[in-house]
């Protein structure tokens, strides 16, 4: 039960002080009247020239998507590998290296059948 009270203790706190923080702040922010001025981008000094909403080209919305999902699961592999060598090395003896081997497989045949379809479909190519 005194574990219950500390968390609730804790949670308290946190509200506390949040909600503290919060409020300090809406009590000494300075506040200036609403104007145009106001609701403008800053940048640097500088008059803004158009409109801040330019549309992209959806290609490079994929390609920066495809080059993620490709870093993520590179970052995926380098654990895998060094678990792979600890069995082979015979450091883990619960998984044997041939079932740990199917599943290296199978993550970079997931991962190569991904890149053929990018390929395919034309989104590496940069216009």
């Amino acid at each position: 039960m005194a574990n219950y009270a500390i968390i609730g203790i804790a949670i308290f706190l946190g509200t506390l002080f949040v909600g503290g923080a919060i409020i300090t702040s809406k009590l000494l922010a300075f506040k200036t009247p609403h104007s145009r001025r106001k609701v403008e981008a800053y940048e640097c000094s500088e008059e803004p020239i158009g409109d801040a909403r330019i549309q992209f080209k959806v290609g490079y919305y994929i390609f920066a998507l495809l080059f993620l999902i490709f870093d993520i699961e590179s970052l995926f592999l380098f654990p895998c590998v060094t678990i792979f060598k600890k069995v082979t090395a015979g450091s883990i003896t619960e998984t044997s290296p041939a079932v740990l081997f199917v599943e290296l497989g199978i993550f970079l045949f997931i991962l190569l059948s991904g890149l053929v379809y990018a390929w395919k479909k034309g989104v590496l190519i940069w216009e």
